[in-house]
């Protein structure tokens, strides 16, 4: 398989296109795929929005040996390298087999090296309605929120452009409430589940609300990774964030979330950043 740094330039409506035929041995899924200009990153025009990538992953995790007795209750992603555009390579195997409790693992390659590893914890089903309780807020309806273009104004790339946030009036730097979704599939001619959709939109939370301006201040703060954790399985179009976001004094940051689907309280997520001044 060859590579390429450009997305390919066509007037796709999925972020990734399926290329060659899918692969299992002993129990290990191999996919190949090439990303459109809709998957392209904010930070380099040339490298892939780590949220596509994580909706790519989230789909692969999802196909391979689905059980419906079971939930996601995480799913987290390193970036290892850069994500480069063009020509990915997604292999998906399992960790840590269980009767109730499962590891499985995916790693995409581009340019012949790893550049990211998913890993999603799975647990069996079961009903606890009895003790359930909710202690963070509820984040209003998708109806009560505002339109809000700033998002692809602040930053650029493909993936930014293709999606639709809406905001909230006490939106400020460093906290912000917003809802955001794409009428953009992960994969071309595959619908997305409401697990595969939302995952790919979880990483903007930390371009969301940011403490600090990225032109403005002459800074960087890229996220290396992402955890998510669910009380529940997705459900809906729409991801709702009510954001946190801090930076520290000797290079790092953290972007924290309370995540919400049409249905209410879906979770939280984590990103820790790398800051730098320019």
């Amino acid at each position: 398989m060859t590579s390429s740094q450009e997305p390919t330039k066509t007037e796709d409506s999925a972020y990734f296109r399926r290329i060659n035929s899918i692969e299992m041995s002993e129990d290990v899924r191999t996919s190949y795929f090439v990303s459109t200009p809709h998957a392209q990153g904010a930070w380099q025009d040339d490298e892939l929005h780590m949220a596509p990538v994580s909706g790519l992953v989230a789909a692969e995790l999802e196909a391979y040996q689905p059980r419906e007795d079971f939930i996601t209750t995480r799913i987290s992603f390193d970036i290892l390298g850069k994500l480069h555009a063009g020509e990915v390579k997604v292999v998906t195997e399992t960790v840590r087999p269980g009767r109730t409790i499962e590891l499985i693992q995916s790693t995409v390659y581009a340019q012949g090296r790893a550049v990211l590893v998913g890993r999603t914890w799975k647990v069996i089903a079961s009903d606890t309605s009895k003790v359930a309780k909710l202690n963070d807020p509820a984040l209003p309806p998708v109806e009560e929120a505002e339109p809000w273009d700033e998002m692809s104004k602040r930053w650029p790339g493909g993936f930014i452009k293709s999606i639709e946030a809406r905001k909230f009036a006490d939106h400020t730097p460093g906290h912000g409430r917003v809802w955001i979704t794409t009428d953009i599939d992960v994969i071309e001619g595959e619908t997305p589940s409401p697990f595969v959709k939302l995952i790919g939109l979880t990483d903007t939370a930390n371009g969301v609300a940011p403490i600090a301006e990225p032109s403005t201040d002459n800074v960087f703060f890229a996220n290396v990774d992402l955890t998510i954790h669910f009380l529940r399985e997705p459900v809906g179009t729409w991801l709702g964030f009510a954001t946190s976001a801090n930076i520290g004094a000797t290079g790092g940051g953290i972007t924290s979330a309370i995540l919400y689907d049409t249905h209410g309280i879906l979770g939280r997520c984590e990103q820790s950043q790398t800051v730098r001044l320019a």
